[in-house]
Order: structure tokens, then sequence, then C-alpha cells
């Protein structure tokens, strides 16, 4: 059955903006072979040091375009499976869910349960068998330490992308001017 209502709108959005990274990191890929071909006029990789900033624009753009790929996937066809990635419940644990969620005072949602289905998540918090008890902030933060060069790589693809932005409406804001200079 598929999602109704505002979770339609989600749907969308999500697939529309899971696209836009698929075309980025189908972008970068091109643009790393153009670097390797314009720098070694080859596409043949003969020495790694020399082409470093290809390489990297190349796995970046490896990276993102599957990424994205089976985020655009899993959004089209709703599949849990494809747009999710952490199995973790609660912030420190499972036990931050204790009296706020559902009746009783040791339910979790459904989304921390080992294998997801309705109602999993009643009565089960301490159970480890059927309910994920690391901490969804212990997950983030290590899946952060173990791709940390992931994260800076993409802080400075993002920052380059932001500065390109800047440069172009600084030039188009120059065109203007000087277009109402002439008139």
């Amino acid at each position: 059955m598929g999602v109704e209502g505002g979770m339609k709108c989600v749907k969308y959005l999500l697939f529309f903006f899971n696209f836009i990274f698929w075309l980025c990191g189908l972008t970068l890929i091109v643009l790393g072979v153009l670097v390797q071909v314009a720098v070694h006029n080859t596409v043949v990789i003969n020495n790694v040091s020399a082409s470093s900033a290809p390489i990297v624009l190349i796995v970046v753009g490896v990276v993102v375009f599957f990424i994205a790929f089976f985020g655009c996937c899993g959004a089209w066809k709703e599949s849990y499976c494809m747009v999710t990635m952490l199995k973790c419940c609660g912030v420190i644990n499972a036990t931050d869910w204790r009296g706020n969620f559902g009746p009783g005072t040791n339910s979790v949602p459904d989304s921390c349960c080992v294998n997801d289905t309705a109602g999993c998540g009643q009565g089960a918090m301490e159970d480890s068998s059927k309910v994920h008890q690391m901490g969804c902030q212990t997950v983030v933060e290590e899946l952060l330490k173990k791709n940390i060069m992931w994260v800076i790589v993409a802080a400075l693809v993002i920052a380059f992308l932001q500065i390109m932005g800047i440069i172009f409406a600084c030039m188009l804001m120059r065109g203007i001017r000087s277009g109402y200079e002439v008139m």
C-alpha cells in the first residue's frame, strides 16, 4: 500500500533531492575524468600521487552517485530498507523512550525494533533480541568518526559549490548593472 497525504509529498521531495544529489555525483565523476584528461592527456591513471585531485573527485562522485541512487529507488518504491540506515533507538539508548511513548512505560517506537512490524515495540524496551539498544547519537558519532575523511570532503565540496554560487551571483549582478549603464 502506498503512502497517502502529507507523506506522499515527503516521498516526492525525498526523490527529488536524491535525484539532484545523483546528478551531482554523476557530475563529480565526469568532472574528475575531465580533470584527469586535461592534466595528463589520458584517462589512464599512471601516477596516483599526480592524479590525486581527479581520483578524489571520481571517488566522491561514485559514493554520492550510489547513495543517491539507492535513495531515489527507496523513495520511489517506498522501500523501508533503502531509505533507512541507522539501526538505533533513542538518543542515548532505548530507555530514552521510558514513559514517553505508547501505553505503559516499557514501549518504544516500532522503528527501534530489529524486525520492524506493527506493534513490535510494545513492552519490548529492554529486550535486546527485539529492540536496538544502542542510541542514535552513538551510532551517528561512530559513523562520522569512521568516515571523517568523507565528511571533510563533503564539507569542502559543499563550500566550493556555495562559493561558486556567490561568484556566479556577483557576475550576474555585474552584468545586470553594466546592462543598465549602457541603456
